[in-house]
């Protein structure tokens, strides 16, 4: 029997999560031991995949077992992990086989990155950070804590993403852009302008979301 770990986040991509964990089943000699999650389970998609609902996130402790959380909202992830690290629960790092990381990457804890992600140089990886999959992460990128960058999202180099940001499906940042803490940018959107903390921008150019 394999190293077993815990899905937190029964939810779409909890379970795409489930892929890269089978993916790395042969050469990680890793399995999931099954998922925990606070709201309503879809509990027939789970049996679909061989997986068991095993509770709420405050039974992770006592699973006793490694966790990667798998909920696409960095808010949520960051306040999973806040719990569990006054608890000494510990994090797992997965990346899918056909992920490409250059050689100068450095890749925090819980970082997830899934099937056909790129990548390149010089990269920060903070903790807890999900690359979706396709998506590209160019040269000289620091992306902090609990970001996201969703699938096909281009970030081009020198950016720099915020704590628990995210990069919405397709959107492409150019280089040497910042992207703020808490920000948000749409599907899509081609981001020319640094954005400001909190804030939703959608277009190309991307401006900031109409209220």
């Amino acid at each position: 029997m394999g190293s077993r770990i815990v899905i937190i986040g029964a939810g779409g991509f909890g379970r795409e999560v489930l892929d890269i964990v089978e993916a790395l089943a042969t050469s990680a000699d890793l399995e999931c031991a099954g998922y925990v999650d606070d709201g309503n389970v879809r509990g027939d998609l789970l049996e679909r995949r061989g997986m068991r609902h095993l509770g709420v996130t405050d039974d992770v402790p006592r699973l006793g077992l490694p966790y990667v959380v798998g909920i696409g909202s960095g808010a949520v992830r960051g306040r999973i992990v806040a719990r569990l690290d006054a608890t000494g629960c510990t994090a797992i790092t997965l990346i899918h086989p056909a992920a490409t990381v250059g050689g100068d990457v450095r890749v925090a804890e819980g970082v997830i990155i899934a099937a056909g992600a790129r990548v390149t140089t010089n990269v920060d990886l903070g903790r807890h950070v999900d690359l979706h999959v396709n998506c590209t992460v160019g040269h000289d990128t620091v992306i902090e804590e609990f970001a996201s960058v969703y699938p096909g999202a281009t970030v081009s180099g020198n950016v720099h993403i915020g704590r628990t940001a995210t990069i919405g499906t397709g959107a492409n940042v150019l280089p040497g852009i910042r992207i703020g803490a808490g920000s948000f940018v749409g599907a899509g959107a081609v981001v020319t302008k640094d954005v400001a903390p909190g804030v939703t921008v959608v277009g190309s150019p991307a401006r900031p979301l109409s209220t």
